[in-house]
């Protein structure tokens, strides 16, 4: 358990520790040019400088002001199969919330709730990883999710943090009794939250399924519980939008299957965006935003919390609003 979160924050170490060599070179190399066009060597001594002070300003800003804010990005899908009655139907997307991040700011979740609330949603689905290492994460924040409304619900799945496997449990047994605990704390807000599970959402004589599906990876080091064909029994020949935590998933799983739109997180983007470049590409496919293979849709929200280190930047808590359309078949 330990290992591995010790393998994620190597991994986020080293990140950090590229994006500052490159930073360092960078600057170097501009500090150089200078030098060459006739500046000073102190001025160009004071790049060097700077080089290695941009770092620290970015995790402070990241830390103190990014993480802090929370932006509502609106995608709009098109879809051939959708009945036309869903034509237009919202969805608010978020993931990600590790309250282990929220602790001392209850005020930015609060905020978020509002924003949430806000987007003026049919559905809110939550992608997984409610928690970073324990349920009493939620001391203090169920007041505050229990807020979340929409028309149709709250709709929730399980993340691979929220099966409590980075903590140091006495037993199995005992991070199971916990895992238990965050399921009871996590429905008594209110929120459905489903177990490679469905719901059918109907609309007069039409009807989407939502399907629920536990983590389920790709990779080695996260767990792969889910069972996609026992969460869908039974909604065949209905639209059908899929929750997977980790969106690894959708290539190896659901891609080729009849499930048009897949919603995911996980990813965080790492966190970190420059100028466009973000290392998380180095690790996920698909790891941030909207992508398509044929029909079919994933969308990535990059989360709202944090994990291993407290800043965000360039990757600012994310509420995706996703407007469902009904694509002509005569296009």
């Amino acid at each position: 358990m330990q290992t591995r979160l010790g393998m994620e924050l190597t991994a986020i170490l080293m990140i950090l520790l590229i994006a500052w060599s490159a930073l360092v070179l960078l600057n170097l190399g501009v500090a150089g040019v200078l030098s060459l066009l006739g500046v000073g060597f102190k001025k160009a001594f004071l790049w060097g400088l700077l080089s290695l002070a941009l770092p620290v300003l970015l995790l402070l800003y990241g830390t103190l002001i990014e993480r802090n804010r929370c932006r509502v990005m609106p995608v709009e899908i098109a879809f051939e199969e959708l009945p036309e009655v869903f034509d237009g139907y919202r969805i608010a997307h978020v993931s990600d919330l590790h309250l282990r991040s929220y602790r001392k700011r209850p005020r930015a979740l609060e905020k978020a709730v509002a924003a949430i609330n806000g987007a003026g949603a049919d559905l809110i689905a939550f992608t997984g990883d409610l928690v970073t290492m324990s349920p009493d994460e939620l001391d203090g924040m169920e007041g505050i999710l229990a807020g979340l409304q929409a028309p149709d619900g709250v709709f929730s799945i399980l993340g691979n943090h929220d099966y409590l496997l980075y903590n140091d449990w006495p037993s199995a047994a005992v991070r199971d009794s916990a895992l238990q605990s965050l399921i009871a704390r996590e429905r008594a807000m209110g929120w459905d939250l489903l177990l490679d599970e469905h719901r059918i959402l109907r609309r007069g004589a039409d009807s989407i399924a939502v399907v629920g599906v536990e983590n389920w990876s790709a990779s080695r080091h996260f767990p792969a519980k889910g069972d996609l064909d026992r969460a869908a029994e039974g909604t065949e020949g209905l639209w059908r939008l899929v929750l997977s935590h980790d969106p690894t998933h959708w290539d190896a799983r659901i891609v080729g299957q009849d499930y048009p739109l897949t919603l995911s997180g996980h990813t965080h983007a790492i966190q970190v965006s420059l100028l466009g470049w973000c290392p998380s590409k180095y690790f996920f496919k698909e790891y941030r935003g909207l992508y398509a293979n044929g029909r079919q849709y994933l969308y990535v929200n990059p989360g709202l919390g944090e994990t291993i280190f407290p800043a965000r930047i360039g990757v600012m808590p994310e509420i995706t609003l996703i407007t469902l359309k009904r694509k002509s078949q005569h296009h």
